[in-house]
């Protein structure tokens, strides 16, 4: 099976794109910071797990469709992080294989600024179009305030609180007939 590759999207300050092998070396530093870790697993990660965890981009576009876009701000070409959907077959209960969970990680110096929630929105918006059908959710560890706040502008609500790794999380889901929400940055496009 052979499909096409991430389309790169465009928002007014972010460029979603595939991600190309010299990413790693800014990828791999941004998940051994603590800020960034200390909701998605809680320990900062070795240069090895990054490099697995980049590698399985490749796989989750090539067999499924979809997957996560590396972030680029437009104005400096830096990457600020990922964001996008994966299905990783977790053993949780509820189970949410099958469906198109949404995630988000920024680099420090970004976050805060919008740039998750903007992302997203291309990144749903494109998931509208060209995989309307999966039930599309995310998993959000309790505590974890900013990440819940971005997924309800996103039209996420939780369906099950549960634990995940130990840690406990809230399932949510956006129904993909979702109210659609003003984008911030109404010059979303897509290049494909």
């Amino acid at each position: 099976m052979t499909l096409p590759d991430p389309p790169t999207l465009e928002t007014s300050r972010l460029r979603l794109r595939a991600y190309r092998l010299d990413d790693f070396e800014a990828y791999a530093p941004m998940w051994a910071e603590p800020q960034v870790v200390r909701f998605i697993g809680g320990k900062p990660m070795p240069r090895e797990a990054a490099w697995i965890r980049f590698l399985r981009h490749v796989g989750l576009w090539r067999y499924l469709g979809f997957g996560f876009f590396a972030l680029e701000e437009r104005a400096s070409g830096a990457f600020v992080g990922e964001a996008g959907f994966h299905d990783l077959r977790r053993t949780i209960v509820p189970s949410n294989e099958g469906t198109m969970e949404a995630g988000w990680a920024l680099v420090p110096a970004m976050q805060g600024r919008g740039f998750a929630e903007e992302a997203m929105r291309a990144a749903i918006a494109w998931a509208d179009r060209v995989h309307p059908d999966p039930r599309m959710t995310c998993i959000i560890q309790v505590g974890h305030a900013a990440s819940l706040r971005v997924a309800a502008k996103l039209g996420f609500a939780p369906y099950a609180e549960t634990t995940y790794h130990g840690d406990a999380v809230t399932m949510l889901e956006r129904p993909r007939s979702a109210p659609r929400q003003p984008s911030p940055n109404p010059s979303t496009s897509a290049i494909e």
